[in-house]
């Protein structure tokens, strides 16, 4: 067991932190634990941001990931709406914005992501949104609202997971939406184009108009608020408000700025970690959106930015840090609701890692698995109104299966022969 006189330091309050500070506690850990995030909002789950409580099906306090409570009574404390400025790895200690000083024995990163921003005139006025934190979805929530009381229009920039879920609840509030994306499918660089032109017929079918082969490159508008968004091909979009769903970068400046090992921009960046989440310094560690793990399963460094990634990475970090054996080879797992459909995708398969996708059962329906498939191996498998499967198909991933594609395709085969 860790010194009790021991000091573990997590700078990030989302849900990996918060499962970390968690999992030290149940661990048996009875050292300091002390978590700091930049938000003056306890540590919450970030699905519901673009979903249930955008839509107005959850209340607020439905998104936290403890009773504000369980801190005080966990004997964890927080520093709330600090920001962590500095680390000094000699020292070991990290510094806040406000000048206070932290001594540490482990640390953990889980500083997260940030969207991107739209790099083109019009971005300072008032109606240009993003959406990563509670206060955008507060803000949102009303947006989207008074749009729909007024038929007003939103453009959203982006035709990826966070900006069909918003599509898709401004359609509900009764707004009118545009989406402009620069590839010829909704989802292009996780689905490619096979399943991609799904997504595009459910929401055409659901009113929301797409602009697919252009970028945006100004919004226009008059007296500070917006009038019209403009794509590089010359066309003019009505608009009373903007949405930028163009991605979002790991926020790794600390950990740069601490001479910390980082993975290579190209291919997503992030802080590197082994597959113990342990980062090139071996008394601090990385968990969620912001590692890059070394992936023992797919054999290559993956840096993953959904719900589950933060769930599982931040106790898994926690546990490394007590000096557990550890090895983080979860297959990566998301969620997305729209309109009617519900689907849950497991795995990793990016255009150009596949040459084949099998699909079992009726697309036309929207009531299918689809595989994504290498020299018939299963690198992906995505259920799409159809329940209860998730865990086969992770098995399958996991096993490295190639079943025959007749009998992937085949509803009648039962998935869980296919893992003979």
């Amino acid at each position: 067991m860790v010194d009790a006189d021991q000091t573990f330091v997590i700078v990030g309050g989302g849900l990996a932190g918060a499962k970390a500070a968690e999992t030290l506690r149940s661990e048996g850990f009875t050292g300091r634990v002390i978590l700091i995030g930049d938000e003056r909002d306890h540590p919450y789950e970030r699905p519901p941001l673009s979903k249930g409580y955008l839509l107005g099906k959850e209340e607020r306090d439905s998104v936290f990931v403890h009773e504000p409570a369980w801190y005080a009574q966990s004997d964890v404390e927080l520093h709330l709406g600090q920001t962590v400025v500095a680390i000094d790895r000699t020292a070991k200690a990290v510094r806040l914005g406000d000048g206070a000083v932290i001594h540490y024995d482990r640390l953990l990163l889980a500083t997260g992501a940030e969207p991107r921003r739209l790099d083109v005139p019009g971005t300072d006025l008032v109606g240009v949104h993003h959406l990563r934190r509670l206060a955008h979805a507060d803000r949102l929530r009303q947006v989207l609202a008074s749009l729909g009381r007024d038929n007003g229009h939103l453009v959203i920039a982006g035709a990826g997971w966070i900006g069909l879920e918003i599509a898709a609840a401004a359609r509900t509030y009764g707004a009118e939406v545009t989406v402009v994306e620069p590839e010829p499918t909704p989802l292009h660089a996780v689905l490619g184009p096979e399943l991609g032109q799904m997504f595009a017929d459910l929401h055409a079918e659901h009113g929301v108009r797409f602009h697919f082969g252009a970028t945006l490159t100004e919004i226009t508008g008059q007296d500070g608020m917006v009038l019209a968004a403009r794509t590089d091909d010359g066309e003019e979009h009505p608009a009373h408000d903007v949405l930028a769903a163009i991605g979002a970068a790991p926020r790794t400046a600390l950990a740069e700025s601490a001479g910390l090992d980082i993975a290579d921009r190209a291919h997503g960046g992030g802080i590197v970690v082994d597959a113990s989440l342990r980062t090139s310094d071996p008394d601090i560690f990385a968990a969620g959106d912001v590692a890059a793990v070394l992936h023992p399963l797919f054999d290559m460094r993956l840096r993953v930015e959904h719900w589950a990634n933060a769930l599982n990475g931040g106790p898994a970090a926690a546990r490394a840090m007590l000096g557990q054996d550890v090895t983080y080879d979860r297959v990566p797992y998301f969620f997305s609701d729209q309109y009617d459909v519900g689907l849950e995708y497991s795995g990793w398969a990016p255009p150009g890692t596949y040459d084949q996708v099998v699909v079992r059962g009726d697309a036309g329906k929207r009531e299918f698995v689809a595989f994504w498939l290498s020299e018939g191996r299963i690198l992906a498998g995505m259920n799409v109104n159809v329940w209860d499967v998730t865990d086969t198909i992770q098995k399958l991933i996991r096993a490295g299966a190639r079943p025959p594609a007749e009998s992937l395709a085949d509803p009648s085969v039962p998935l869980e022969s296919l893992l003979a």
